[in-house]
């Protein structure tokens, strides 16, 4: 046994832990007969670094891998990261930037190098924060979605995806980002509220009768205009159907269309359609007959506008920028008398009216997206999502919470076709060559295309690379040999198990996984989905660093300890509810670490140690039956939490039963009466505790079960505890929990009265009596002497069951001086309990207050509401 230090100092022990558990191979112990257990983590970007959302999910990622590999599993946790394509490269070209220099200075291969040289210098770093957290990851078998067997898997799954008819090149509109140059997909846009203009336009019908008129927030836009569309069943306009306008500018005329797009409610009822500019223009042009490939693009990778394929566009409007291609056609809008006038509330005219419009921008770039028609490579998801839906369906794959099946089909089921191609250079190439005559070879490799073209074709390959998704979508089964193990379950390790993700990932990640897992594994690609919320700033507002809202996990670490921030997440982790970031739970839960130490230091004191058997010892004290009882009870609730993913049970479990049954109650209840049977029972259910809590605090336990006895293995591979109800007596636990319900009350009863903390008083028992085994535990906690007969004088009730016993109160507190300080602290507390209920109906209040502050008056209200019922029942105790 090793004496331990009178202060729990996190950091002296984690670090050394972390490094004995790695070591040692203890995160993937040689268990060749074990039933396996597996999960893949969401790898991070190799640029990233440690965020509070990564600390969440990491974290119920590492309980369930802990859990399991207690339970005697084969416990697998996949450990890699994305090579992340846009983020990796903007890092490498911001430091060639920094030394002066440019991507397009070097080659493609010499550029590639420079950021394979980045990663091995500088791309470990969330890797290394993982281990602080204390992941117990695989890190002997760390994968990257660039390494050598990865990239074949990616490599295969496009070409067979092409073979198969499931993947293909089209052209069709993007998120394109013009500071990048690349297609980016929707979670890599922000949509940020700007101030901009709403104009109306008069387009004049072609054979002059009249006009008809538009509305739009992109005036520069109408150059590339290829169609009005009016709602088919709007009468204004049912005639105008087939007949043409004549644009404005370039006196193009183009055709009225009808299509439910239009809105007959919103401004004229009539919309112009800009097929290669807008993503529902695009439907809408497509519905009305519109070739993507004869759709017009007016501007180019960079957002500045060039002619178009009618070559109608003026020469002044050349080069220019959105903003200045908007300002230079309002201009000749205005000039030409096309301009319809807004008129404000003041009775002014405007060329335009104010209004707040949703923009895209690039949330690296920070640049405008501007929907781009341009060729790319897509996958056919809509294919590929049938049996994922069906595998959802059936229960094969389970979403917890539940909640999320309704989003989840309802995307799944109008899924649209994936773009899987970038303009980057750092990425995996796409496996696709261009003959000069247009025709396209896809295969694994350059000789296998060259052999498919036949000799003297001059090939080229695409430039392009796949977007990162296309890749960590085969996780699952890539990072376990696939291809080349060709066994379908993939050594009884495909499908995993779980898999634990942000319910921000579903589509992007998750579904993607389902899909490809399915179609090359002929399984799902894990049994059970768990989508956590989001770690939102203490007052419920998204964490953003635009905000300075957001809050640095190793910071907490370095403050509290990685057990106290483990212990939170998982306590507040609700079944993907969002969660609200409170630094004071972090230090409880640090003061919760403590207590544990302080309760291991007196088990010391005390002669108590680590326990010898897994069976609980045999007892015969009504204390120790009760303990153990206790203990079956809590492992019993944390079995059945962690079963159904109730992360903040599970922890509440422990900690309840830490903090007040083991802590509080049993420790209190057997001092000074240690013998050879309570010091035995003592360490079996210390053992129990460090066992059941090292999933949610590792180190502190690990630290903790070697301390208190010498051990032949590391409690990282213990052995979880059996909740054998066969060790539950309920004698026991009914005659401690009345000793416990009787020292509560009695407690509460001098709380109320103001009774001094170390004064020993009668309890009278009037008619009853106290049971002679549980007599002393009330005497020694509750501070009082247990006298038979009825009181006299001054006295307080105090109810025991059907019981009343009796505080004598005579000369321990001044009854008068007592009853004004109640009389005076429950006028107070009814006053402001009536004042904040008088705010709470108001519905001015309800509806116009900030949230927080409604809830923080709700709050309130219910604390003075239970200081008033204290008093009362205070006073009421007095007579």
């Amino acid at each position: 046994m090793t004496e331990l230090p009178k202060t729990f100092d996190p950091a002296t022990i984690e670090s050394r832990w972390y490094a004995h558990w790695e070591d040692n191979g203890l995160f993937r112990p040689e268990r060749p007969n074990a039933e396996p257990w597996t999960i893949v983590n969401p790898p991070p970007n190799v640029t990233g670094s440690l965020h509070i959302g990564h600390a969440l999910d990491n974290t119920l990622q590492d309980i369930l891998t802990r859990h399991a590999r207690l339970k005697g599993k084969d416990a697998l946790w996949v450990v890699g990261t994305d090579h992340a394509g846009i983020a990796t490269q903007m890092v490498v070209e911001r430091q060639m930037a920094a030394a002066g220099e440019k991507r397009t200075d070097l080659t493609r291969e010499a550029f590639v190098d420079k950021v394979w040289q980045w990663k091995a210098e500088s791309g470990g770093q969330i890797t290394r924060q993982l281990r602080r957290l204390g992941c117990s990851m695989d890190w002997a078998n760390e994968r990257f979605t660039m390494d050598e067997g990865f990239s074949k898997a990616v490599l295969k799954v496009f070409v067979d995806l092409h073979a198969r008819g499931l993947l293909y090149r089209d052209k069709r509109l993007v998120n394109w980002d013009p500071g990048l140059g690349t297609a980016i997909s929707d979670l890599e846009v922000e949509t940020r509220e700007v101030q901009g203009r709403f104009w109306h336009l008069r387009y004049p019908l072609a054979d002059g009768s009249g006009h008809i008129a538009v509305a739009t927030t992109r005036p520069e836009t109408m150059l590339a205009d290829m169609a009005i569309a009016v709602h088919p069943e709007d009468d204004r306009y049912r005639a105008l159907v087939g007949q043409q306008v004549r644009l404005p500018i370039t006196g193009r005329l183009i055709p009225i269309v009808a299509d439910e797009h239009a809105d007959p409610a919103l401004g004229s009822g009539a919309v112009k359609i800009t097929p290669g500019h807008d993503f529902n223009d695009f439907e809408v042009g497509r519905r009305a007959g519109i070739e993507a490939r004869d759709m017009l693009n007016m501007l180019d990778a960079q957002a500045r506008v060039v002619q178009t394929a009618d070559g109608l566009i003026p020469e002044e409007f050349l080069g220019f920028t959105t903003a200045e291609a908007r300002a230079a056609v309002v201009a000749r809008l205005k000039a030409e008398g096309v301009l319809i006038a807004q008129v404000d509330k003041d009775g002014v005219a405007h060329d335009a009216e104010a209004r707040t419009i949703q923009t895209p921008y690039g949330d690296r770039s920070g640049v405008v997206i501007e929907p781009w028609l341009t060729d790319q490579w897509y996958v056919d998801a809509a294919t590929l999502a049938k049996p994922a839906i069906e595998a959802v369906r059936s229960g094969k794959i389970r979403i917890v919470p539940k909640t999320w099946e309704k989003t989840f089909f309802n995307w799944m089921e109008n899924i649209q076709p994936w773009c899987v191609s970038r303009q980057l250079w750092w990425g995996h190439r796409i496996p696709a060559w261009f003959a000069e005559d247009g025709r396209i070879f896809v295969a694994e490799s350059a000789e296998e295309a060259q052999a498919k073209a036949g000799e003297g074709v001059l090939l080229i390959q695409d430039p392009d690379v796949l977007d990162t998704w296309f890749s960590s979508a085969l996780w699952p089964f890539a990072t376990m040999g696939w291809p080349e193990n060709d066994d379908p379950t993939l050594g009884g390790r495909y499908p995993n198990d779980v898999l634990i993700s942000g319910f921000d990932i579903l589509f992007f990640w998750d579904a993607r996984m389902m899909m490809q897992g399915i179609e090359f594994m002929d399984d799902v690609p894990f049994r059970t989905l768990y989508l956590h919320g989001l770690v939102r700033a203490a007052d419920g507002a998204k964490m953003s660093k635009s905000k300075g809202n957001t809050v640095d996990p190793l910071g907490l670490i370095d403050a509290y300890g990685a057990d106290a921030l483990r212990f939170f997440m998982a306590a507040m982790e609700s079944q993907g509810r969002d969660i609200k970031m409170d630094e004071k739970r972090v230090e409880g839960y640090r003061n919760f670490a403590t207590k544990l130490w302080n309760a291991s230091r007196f088990a010391q004191a005390n002669g108590i140690g680590g326990s010898t058997t897994l069976e609980p010892p045999a007892a015969t004290l009504a204390v120790n039956k009760w303990i153990v009882a206790e203990t079956v009870q809590a492992v019993q609730s944390v079995d059945l939490a962690l079963a159904d993913y109730r992360f903040d049970a599970a922890a509440n479990a422990i900690y309840q039963f830490v903090w007040s049954r083991f802590c509080d109650w049993y420790l209190e209840l057997i001092k000074g009466a240690i013998d050879d049977e309570t010091k035995a029972v003592a360490g079996w259910v210390l053992d129990q505790i460090l066992v059941l809590l090292h999933p949610f605090m590792p180190f502190i336990t690990e630290e903790l079960w070697h301390a208190l006895a010498p051990r032949q293995h590391a409690l990282i591979v213990g052995h979880w505890p059996m909740a054998d109800a066969r060790a539950l007596d309920p004698t026991a636990v009914a005659q401690i929990g009345r000793a416990i319900e009787l020292i509560e009350t009695v407690r509460g009863a001098r709380a109320e009265l103001n009774v001094p903390p170390g004064a020993r008083i009668a309890l009278h028992t009037g008619a009853g009596s106290v049971p002679s085994d549980i007599a002393p535990y009330v005497e020694r906690l509750a501070r009082v002497t247990l006298t038979a007969g009825e009181a006299h004088g001054a006295r307080a009730p105090v109810l025991w069951g059907a019981e009343t016993f009796a505080l004598a109160l005579e000369g321990v507190i001044d009854l008068d001086a007592e009853r004004q300080r109640l009389e005076k602290s429950l006028a107070a507390a009814e006053k402001e309990r009536d004042g904040l209920a008088g705010r709470l109906n108001n519905p001015s209040f309800v509806e116009r207050a900030k949230p927080e502050a409604v809830e923080k008056a709700r709050a309130d209200h219910a604390e003075k509401s239970a200081d008033a019922e204290r008093f009362a029942a205070a006073l009421a105790r007095l007579g």
